[in-house]
């Protein structure tokens, strides 16, 4: 295949020396747990997210889950309150709302950013309504005037599902102010699957707010509930980032405005080269940045167009395929339609971004252009 979705090796091959030093300068400290690594890593999230703290945590699933959990322990959120969250979302964005005892309320995107349509989000407000969970899909911020001043008049938390968007700049300030992805709300997730912008060698995740309380009380959850050693105030959870880990997205936090640029003047090149009729292209908004965690356009046959692609050596996937109230594991959970969801569910294509030059995505382009 000429131009494959997606091939780790790829990624990680400009920082494998740096990755190789930093695994070795960890093996070498004998302290692989809750060290210099980690606390480094926090500093440098914080300052990217242009929040007071960051904590490491295992994954991006469980950097929700503890937001959820904690802000429960802390009495701004009760079993049972409704969280609004948009509908086209990876299953990961519910599953953390229902496992904090939280009530999920699906809102269809919009067609135009595919994040959260903000005109939709009244409507869906009850007397039960806590928080709004704002998903950065694809990387493309999730934010916007209305949702602010919803947030604000309604006294809702806003969470963040930055597990894509990690160095996107929202064009419009968020509550504290800045315009930072991951700094817009109350609190934000952040996953570094080996996939994202920003990747680990495994699994890792963090928080990023400037919630004192909120991270404090999410810290000693994430390590059995404990506030200092053998001394726990929660019944907690074993949630940390590994050392190792830690180390390896120091270099790649290092590299982040590069990898960011390079995937601009990919979509760039996809945006000026793709001129099929049949092809929605995603659109690149003035005003606001733009990490482009994928590149996905619409067609109305997209299997077909799929296999177009594969017999010329270009390697395609979707996300998401079937949306999370269509899942076997919530059969009959949600009743509300969900037209826009499910629509976008069979027509999206995501295409190669992550180590595409814009030449190859001008002859990715000119494939796209010859399909009927």
């Amino acid at each position: 295949m000429k131009y494959p979705f997606l091939q780790l090796s790829d990624v990680n091959a400009p920082y494998a020396e740096q990755l190789k030093e930093a695994a070795a300068r960890v093996i070498d400290s004998g302290w692989y747990l809750n060290g210099n690594e980690t606390k480094a890593l926090e500093r440098g999230l914080a300052q990217v997210c242009q929040t007071a703290h960051a904590l490491t945590v295992s994954n991006g699933l469980d950097a929700l889950r503890l937001i959820f959990r904690a802000y429960i322990r802390l009495g701004r959120l009760h079993e049972g309150d409704e969280v609004i969250v948009q509908a086209n979302t990876y299953i990961a964005s519910v599953l953390a709302i229902h496992d904090a005892g939280l009530t999920p309320v699906l809102v269809d995107p919009s067609e135009s950013t595919y994040n959260l349509d903000s005109s939709l989000i009244e409507q869906a407000i009850t007397e039960k309504t806590r928080a709004i969970l704002v998903v950065h899909l694809y990387g493309t911020p999730c934010w916007d005037s209305k949702i602010k001043e919803i947030a604000e008049r309604h006294d809702l938390l806003v969470i963040e599902d930055n597990a894509q968007a990690i160095g996107a700049l929202a064009d419009t300030p968020g509550l504290n102010g800045t315009n930072p992805t991951g700094g817009l709300g109350h609190a934000a997730a952040i996953s570094f699957y080996p996939t994202k912008n920003v990747g680990a060698l495994g699994d890792a995740g963090a928080i990023t707010s400037s919630d004192t309380q909120l991270i404090d009380t999410a810290r000693a959850l994430a390590n059995y509930g404990s506030d200092r050693r053998y001394h726990n105030i929660y019944q907690g959870f074993n949630c940390r980032m590994d050392e190792i880990q830690a180390a390896f997205l120091r270099v790649k936090l290092r590299h982040l405005d590069d990898e960011s640029q390079a995937r601009h003047l990919a979509a760039c090149a996809y945006d000026e080269a793709i001129t099929n009729p049949l092809i929605r292209k995603p659109e690149i908004f003035e005003g606001m940045r733009q990490v482009w965690h994928q590149y996905v356009i619409r067609c109305e046959e997209r299997d077909r167009l799929r296999q177009h692609l594969l017999d010329n050596g270009v390697g395609t996937d979707i996300h998401y395929a079937t949306p999370p109230h269509m899942q076997p594991c919530y059969e009959g959970t949600f009743s509300n339609p969900l037209p826009m969801t499910e629509r976008l569910a069979d027509q999206i294509v995501s295409l190669p971004i992550a180590t595409i030059t814009p030449s190859d995505a001008q002859a990715i382009a000119q494939l796209i252009n010859t399909f009927k």
